[in-house]
């Protein structure tokens, strides 16, 4: 391949990656309510969106939020988000639509460091060196495990002092998820050691987790090592087609997580034909024709999870285990691993 063949092909992914992890280009749909077959019939289609600004004042960081919730009483579980790179608060907003229609509270972070401010500023020809600076840099890493368990002390702070958010939460379940560098700050927050600057045990007020399209470790000879500190649940999500747009981890490299946590039950779909941008929004003529049906599995799939884990509803994990596999159909291919 030419270098200007490769330069224009790296600058599509881009736009397409931005499109996807932020909703920055083309924004999906927010009212949208993603139908799901499991507990088809316990939806509500009002939820309330707010945005809030959280500092934390321990790194003079401030935490931009935008939380998705059903209206009435709690305590509801929780459900943290991490965007990919070059991503805001905004992307995503289907999965908060769907999991808050169902009765959870989804809280979706913003990461500065390596949010939208990293490339909308650069010029066309800088974007894909600027996404790739912010990805190296160790600081922006750490900087988004540090803001998950910000984001956790500060519900409980809301959820202990807040008249619009007092006993709404039930921080005792807690999910964590996130797409592609969100997939990374997933695993690390519960206890991948992606390096030795990320090998802090995890955040144990984390119950479960869905990495999707994650990274891998660049040291890929201690893989077993790296994801030892995986002790939760998890439920891995890519696609056949799913090659990194800025990093260097192949489509076929995505399963390894899956394959080397083996402390907990496991789950992994590898949707066929999916790509990396699958997961969030964009256009068709992007190459997102087939996402609608995608994402529709992903909410059915993802919802199941929570449920089984966060809920403890054991219908969910036999309908996860056993019968989602029918629902996937051609669309991809389910592996479960149960811990004994």
């Amino acid at each position: 391949m030419s270098r200007v063949r490769k330069t224009m092909k790296q600058f599509w992914w881009l736009m397409v990656g931005l499109v996807c992890v932020g909703g920055i280009l083309v924004p999906a749909p927010a009212k949208e309510v993603v139908a799901t077959l499991w507990r088809a019939s316990k939806v509500t289609n009002e939820v309330l969106v707010t945005r809030e600004e959280w500092l934390d004042t321990s790194r003079s960081r401030i935490v931009p939020v935008k939380i998705y919730a059903p209206p009435g009483n709690g305590p509801l579980p929780v459900i943290i988000f991490s965007h990919g790179l070059g991503g805001t608060r905004d992307g995503y907003g289907y999965l908060g639509q769907c999991w808050a229609s169902h009765g959870y509270v989804s809280v979706h972070l913003q990461h500065a460091g390596s949010d939208d401010a990293v490339w909308k500023d650069a010029g066309i020809g800088e974007r894909m060196s600027a996404m790739q600076r912010a990805a190296k840099q160790p600081r922006n890493a750490m900087d988004r495990v540090l803001d998950v368990s910000f984001a956790l002390d500060q519900l409980t702070q809301l959820n202990a002092t807040n008249a619009a958010w007092r006993g709404k939460l039930d921080l005792a379940r807690v999910g964590v998820a996130g797409h592609s560098f969100g997939a990374y700050t997933t695993l690390a927050s519960v206890g991948a050691a992606y390096s030795a600057l990320a090998a802090g045990g995890g955040d144990a007020r984390i119950k479960a987790a869905i990495p999707m399209s994650a990274p891998v470790p660049a040291n890929k000879n201690r893989l077993d090592d790296a994801y030892a500190g995986v002790k939760i649940p998890c439920l891995h999500m890519t696609g056949t087609e799913d090659n990194s747009p800025i990093g260097d981890t192949k489509a076929a490299e995505r399963r390894l997580p899956f394959d080397h946590c083996k402390n907990s039950d496991q789950f992994l779909i590898t949707f066929t034909g999916g790509d990396h941008a699958i997961f969030g929004g964009r256009e068709r003529k992007l190459g997102g024709a087939k996402d609608a049906e995608f994402q529709r599995l992903i909410c059915q799939s993802s919802l199941a999870f929570w449920d089984a884990y966060l809920r403890d509803d054991a219908k969910a994990k036999e309908w996860l285990t056993t019968k989602f596999k029918d629902t996937l159909g051609k669309e991809g291919v389910l592996e479960v691993k149960l811990k004994k």
